[in-house]
């Protein structure tokens, strides 16, 4: 099983990220977290990397949900979804598996809901 799905879009990186949010915002994602990875590997180890930002989105209804099935849920929780420059003018978007992440937790409701969650961000993705 895959842990993650993505998909290569004609765009500039920052066009691109601002892209991914709307289109996470229209799925009813908010965008809890920011990491801008190439100036973190610059600023804590002196290594250049190629544009890479990960957005830890989150649906409150549904982390709520899966918050009421196991407190400690909130560990996995939010879905990261990653946006990075492939090529000049090529950005790769690639999200979470929400259904691989909570294989990892022996409980059939999280299943349901990580089913529900999947198919949004699949959606998403796809229509990029």
């Amino acid at each position: 099983m895959s842990y993650y799905f993505s998909k290569t879009i004609d765009m500039p990186f920052d066009e691109a990220t601002v892209h991914v949010t709307k289109a996470l915002a229209a799925k009813g994602f908010g965008v809890l977290s920011t990491i801008d990875v190439r100036a973190t590997m610059k600023n804590k180890l002196g290594e250049e990397f190629r544009p890479y930002t990960i957005l830890g989105a989150c649906n409150p209804h549904f982390a709520w949900r899966a918050l009421q099935q196991e407190d400690k849920i909130g560990t996995m929780l939010p879905c990261n979804v990653v946006v990075s420059e492939v090529a000049p003018g090529k950005t790769e978007v690639a999200a979470v598996d929400p259904l691989a992440l909570m294989a990892a937790v022996d409980n059939p409701a999280l299943g349901e809901i990580a089913g529900e969650v999947q198919h949004l961000l699949r959606d998403m993705i796809r229509d990029l």
